[in-house]
C-alpha cells in the first residue's frame, strides 16, 4: 500500500523581529530573520524532493509574498487564527498528511522519505526531536486528539503524544531523532547558519 500524503510546512514571514524571536539575544532582529528564511528555504528544497504535494501553511504576508519568496510550484494555505492546536486541526482534518516546521536544519529527504513510507504500516509517524517535541508528525487518518489541549513548546509533547496513542491503542512509527535550531545555544551545532 503506498500513501502519498499532503506534506503541510508551517510558516512565518521573515520579518526581523517577528520570527525566531529566541534568538534574537544572540543574533538581532535581522539576523534571526535572516536565519529562519535561510532555513524555512532549505526545508521547501527538502520537501519538493519527496515527490508529495506540499502545501505552505502560511502566516506573517500576504500569499503573493510568499509565492514571490519560495515559488509557484507550491501549494499555498493561510494560517488559521488561534494557537497551534486551531492552526493544525484544518489540515489535519485532510489526512493523510505530514506537518513540519522551518527548524530542524538536519532535515533530510531521507526522514520525509521514512515518515511517507511509515504511513503504509502505522497510522502514525512521528520525527522526535531532541528537545522532548517533535520535528515531523505524520497521520494516515485525521486524529484530532494528538492536537488538541497539548503542552506545546515544552519537553511534554513527545511524551504527551506517546500516552495518548497508547490510549488511543496506536502504535507509532518512531524515526530518527533531530535537534531543533530555536535558542541561542542551538546556534553553536551549526556554526554556518548564523554566518
Amino acid at each position: 500500500m503506498s500513501i502519498r500524503p499532503e506534506l503541510v510546512l508551517f510558516a512565518r514571514y521573515p520579518v526581523p523581529g517577528q520570527c525566531k524571536t529566541r534568538l534574537i539575544p544572540a543574533l538581532g532582529p535581522e539576523g534571526a530573520a535572516a536565519l529562519h528564511r535561510r532555513l524555512t528555504e532549505r526545508t521547501v528544497g527538502v520537501l519538493r524532493q519527496a515527490g508529495c504535494p506540499v502545501t505552505i501553511a502560511y502566516t506573517g504576508a500576504q500569499e503573493a509574498a510568499f509565492r514571490d519568496w519560495l515559488g509557484n510550484d507550491l501549494s499555498y494555505e493561510q494560517q488559521a487564527e488561534g494557537d497551534l492546536t486551531a492552526r493544525l486541526l484544518p489540515f489535519a482534518a485532510r489526512a493523510p498528511v505530514v506537518f513540519f516546521g522551518a527548524d530542524t536544519p538536519d532535515l533530510a529527504p531521507a526522514h520525509v522519505a521514512a515518515a511517507v513510507a511509515a504511513l503504509a504500516s502505522h497510522p502514525v509517524a512521528i520525527g522526535p526531536a531532541e528537545d522532548g517535541g517533535y520535528y515531523l508528525i505524520a497521520m494516515r487518518e485525521p486524529l484530532p486528539d494528538l492536537l488538541t489541549d497539548m503542552p506545546w513548546s515544552t519537553a511534554e509533547v513527545l511524551p504527551e503524544t506517546l500516552r495518548r496513542l497508547e490510549a488511543m491503542a496506536i502504535a507509532p512509527a518512531l524515526l530518527a531523532m533531530l535537534a531543533d535550531c530555536d535558542r541561542p545555544e542551538d546556534l553553536a551545532r551549526w556554526p554556518d547558519l548564523a554566518a
